[in-house]
C-alpha cells in the first residue's frame, strides 16, 4: 500500500467519530466545557468596573439615544464618535437598554461572545476531526489568558474574534457542501460585519479562508472562483451598508467621526486604523504604540515571544507551529480536496498572516491584539495533538509529539517565571509533567491498547500532556479573571491596567476615574439643562464625568485630544446658544489638548470650585 493511501486511511479513521453523530458522553463533555467557560467568564464580571471608560461612555450614550447607538457616539448629544466602527457597541448598548446601564449589563454580551466562540470553534474542529480534538481546541481557547481578558472587557476584540471564528466555520461547511455558495456568502457577510467591529484587522483571515476553499472546494475551478467572487461581494455588503450610510448622512446631522482628520469613516479605516497601523504614520499616536511598537517589543519575528506580548497568547504558540508543520507534512500527498490540507490552510494561514502582521507592523499595537491569534492556536493544537496521538505507534509522530510536549513545558516554565505572583511551584509541576510525558511517549508500548496496563499508561500520559500544556495558561487566565483590569491599555495576567485611559490621554482628577468625581460635581451636572452638561479635554477627561452623572459630556478632541473637533468657532457658537453647561479643565499632562478652547474659556469665564474640582460656568454667562 502506498504512503499516500496509508495516510488517507489514517485520516479517515480520525474522522470516524464525526460520522457517528452525537452521543451521550460527547454531548455531556461539550455542555461541561461551555458551562465552565460561562462560569469563568461571568464570574465576578464587574471586577473590571467600567473597564475601558472610553467605550463605556459610548455604551452609556447608545443606551440613551438611538442615533448615538447607531454611530457609536461618545455622548447622547452626538458630539463625536469612538475611533472605531461601532458594531461591538451595538450589542453592549442593546443589553444596557434592556437591563439598564451598568458594568454587568455592558460586559455580559462580551462574556457570552466568549462562550459562543468556544462553541463555534468546537463545531468547526469537530466536523473534520472529531469531538476529542474539538474539546481540546475549545479548552485551549477558553484558557488563553488574553481571551479571558477580552471576553470580560468592553473592547471590540470580543466581537471580532467571534465573527472570524464563525466565518472559518462557514468556510468549513462550504468545503463540505454540494451547494457551497450560501456558506461562502455567509462567511463573507460575517467578515464584513467583523470589519464593523474592528475595521481592517478583520481582513487578516481572508487570505487563508479564500485559499482553503480555492484549493479544497469540491466544485470545478471556474465555479470555485465564481463562488469566491460572490463571497468577496458579500464582504463588501456586510461592511459597506453601514459605511455607505455614514458617508451619505449629512455631516451636520451626525456625530463627528472620531480618529479621522476629515470627518470621514473611509479616511479613518484607511488611515489611523488602516495603513497607519502598519507603517507607523498614525494620526495622534497614543499609548506608546508609535514607531517601533513601544513597550510591546521592537518589530520583528521575535515580538510575539518577547516583552509583554509573550504572556498573552504564546503559551501554546510553539506547539501550534509544530502542529501546523506536522499537519502540512501529513497532508501534502493526499488528494486536493482532503480535509486535513484544508484545515491546515484555514487555521495555519490565519495564524501565520495575523502573527506576521502583528510581529512586523510599525505602528500602534497593544498586547491584547493577540486575542485574534487564540482561535487559530487552539484549533491547531487540538487537531495536532489528536492526530499525532493516534499515530503514536509510529516512531516519527511519537517523537514529534514528545518533543512538542517537552518544548511546551519548557516554554511555559519560562513564561511562568515572568509572572512571579503565581505560586512558585507551578512552573516546576509543569516542566516535570512535560518531561515525564515526553519520556512515557518515547518508551511506551507501541500498541495503543494491548492490555489494561498500557491503557492505564496511556491515560497517565494523556493527563501529563494536559497538565504540561494547559496548567500554566489556565493559571494565568484565572489570575486575569480574579483581578481588576481597567483603562485603554490592558494586558492579561494578575497585574491591573493603568486606570482610565491606561495612561494614554490627559488624566482627569489625577486618573481617579468615576471615583474622582465628587457628589457635588455630579449634582451640578445633573441639574444642567444644556445639550451637553459639560465639556472636557479628551474622552479620558469626559468619560468619568459622564459615567458618574449620566449626563452628556462633550469630549473635546476625541480619544486623546488630537481630533479637529470642535473648532474654537463651533465651541464659541455652542456656548453662545447655551448648549454647553460647564467647562471642566483636566489635570495632569500627556495626550492632546485644544489649547485655543481652554485659553478662550479661562480668559472669558470665572472659575469656581465644586467638590474640589475647578469648574467654569458657561451657560450662566452665555
Amino acid at each position: 500500500m502506498s504512503t499516500a493511501v496509508q495516510e488517507r486511511a489514517v485520516h479517515e479513521r480520525d474522522a470516524v467519530e464525526v460520522r457517528r453523530g452525537w452521543w451521550t458522553r460527547e454531548h455531556a463533555l461539550l455542555i461541561a466545557l461551555l458551562a465552565a467557560t460561562a462560569v469563568a467568564y461571568c464570574w465576578n464580571l464587574t471586577v473590571n468596573g467600567y473597564a475601558n471608560e472610553y467605550y463605556s461612555m459610548a455604551v452609556q450614550a447608545g443606551a440613551q439615544d438611538w442615533k448615538a447607538w447607531f454611530f457609536g457616539a461618545l455622548d447622547a448629544a452626538n458630539g463625536i464618535t469612538v475611533d472605531k466602527t461601532p458594531a461591538s457597541l451595538w450589542l453592549m448598548g442593546l443589553s444596557a437598554r434592556v437591563f439598564g446601564f451598568s458594568s454587568f449589563s455592558m460586559l455580559l454580551p462580551q462574556a457570552l461572545l466568549g462562550v459562543a466562540s468556544v462553541g463555534v470553534l468546537y463545531a468547526a474542529v469537530r466536523r473534520w476531526f472529531g469531538s476529542s480534538a474539538a474539546l481540546i481546541a475549545g479548552a485551549v481557547l477558553a484558557t488563553t489568558p488574553v481571551a479571558a481578558l477580552m471576553f470580560r472587557f468592553n473592547n471590540p476584540d470580543a466581537l471580532l474574534v467571534f465573527l472570524m471564528v464563525a466565518a472559518a466555520w462557514a468556510v468549513t461547511r462550504a468545503i463540505d457542501a454540494k451547494k457551497a455558495l450560501r456558506w461562502l456568502v455567509l462567511a463573507g457577510l460575517l467578515i464584513g460585519f467583523a470589519f464593523l467591529a474592528k475595521m481592517l484587522q478583520a481582513f487578516l483571515v481572508l487570505p487563508a479562508l479564500a485559499l482553503a476553499y480555492g484549493v479544497a472546494g469540491s466544485a470545478r475551478l471556474r465555479t470555485r472562483l465564481l463562488h469566491l467572487l460572490a463571497a468577496a461581494g458579500a464582504v463588501v455588503v456586510g461592511a459597506g451598508w453601514w459605511v455607505l450610510i455614514a458617508e451619505l448622512w449629512p455631516a451636520s446631522a451626525r456625530p463627528y467621526i472620531g480618529g479621522s482628520t476629515s470627518n470621514s469613516i473611509l479616511e479613518l479605516a484607511l488611515g489611523y486604523n488602516g495603513l497607519g497601523r502598519l507603517n507607523g504614520e498614525e494620526v495622534g499616536s497614543v499609548g506608546g504604540g508609535g514607531q517601533g511598537g513601544g513597550m510591546w517589543g521592537t518589530p520583528g519575528l521575535g515580538r510575539l515571544f518577547s516583552s509583554e506580548m509573550q504572556t498573552q497568547a504564546s503559551w501554546l504558540l510553539p506547539a501550534a507551529l509544530v502542529a501546523l508543520v506536522a499537519l502540512a507534512a501529513l497532508s501534502w500527498r493526499l488528494a486536493r480536496t482532503d480535509r486535513m490540507r484544508a484545515f491546515a490552510i484555514i487555521w495555519g494561514g490565519w495564524l501565520l498572516v495575523t502573527g506576521l502582521t502583528f510581529s512586523l507592523m510599525q505602528g500602534i499595537i497593544h498586547s491584547y491584539y493577540t486575542a485574534a491569534l487564540a482561535p487559530a492556536i487552539a484549533a491547531l493544537v487540538g487537531v495536532g495533538v489528536v492526530v499525532l496521538w493516534r499515530r503514536r505507534t509510529e516512531l516519527v509522530p511519537r517523537a514529534v509529539l514528545a518533543g512538542t510536549v517537552v518544548l511546551t513545558g519548557l516554554w511555559n516554565w519560562r513564561l511562568l517565571a515572568e509572572t512571579p505572583t503565581f505560586v512558585p511551584w507551578l512552573r516546576w509541576v509543569v516542566v516535570f509533567a512535560a518531561v515525564a510525558a515526553g519520556v512515557l511517549l518515547l518508551v511506551g508500548p507501541e500498541l495503543p491498547n494491548p492490555g489494561d496496563g498500557a491503557r492505564y499508561l496511556a491515560v497517565i500520559t494523556a493527563t501529563l500532556i494536559g497538565v504540561a500544556s494547559l496548567a500554566a495558561p489556565a493559571a494565568s487566565a484565572a489570575a486575569t479573571i480574579g483581578s481588576a483590569h481597567t483603562g485603554s491599555i490592558v494586558s492579561a495576567g494578575p497585574a491591573t491596567g493603568g486606570g482610565p485611559g491606561g495612561g494614554a490621554g490627559t488624566s482627569f482628577l489625577g486618573g481617579g476615574g468615576t471615583a474622582g468625581v465628587s457628589e457635588e460635581l455630579v449634582s451640578l451636572l445633573q441639574n444642567s439643562d444644556s445639550r451637553w452638561a459639560a465639556a472636557a479635554q479628551t474622552a479620558n477627561g469626559a468619560a468619568p464625568l459622564q459615567l458618574a452623572s449620566g449626563e452628556p459630556v462633550l469630549a473635546i478632541g476625541g480619544f486623546n485630544g488630537t481630533d479637529a473637533f470642535p473648532s474654537l468657532e463651533q465651541f464659541q457658537e455652542w456656548v453662545a446658544d447655551g448648549e454647553i453647561g460647564f467647562y471642566i479643565p483636566a489635570t495632569g499632562h500627556g495626550g492632546g489638548r485644544n489649547s485655543k478652547i481652554e485659553t478662550w474659556v479661562t480668559e472669558n469665564f470665572t472659575p469656581q470650585t465644586v467638590g474640589g474640582t475647578t469648574v467654569y460656568d458657561l451657560a450662566g454667562h452665555s
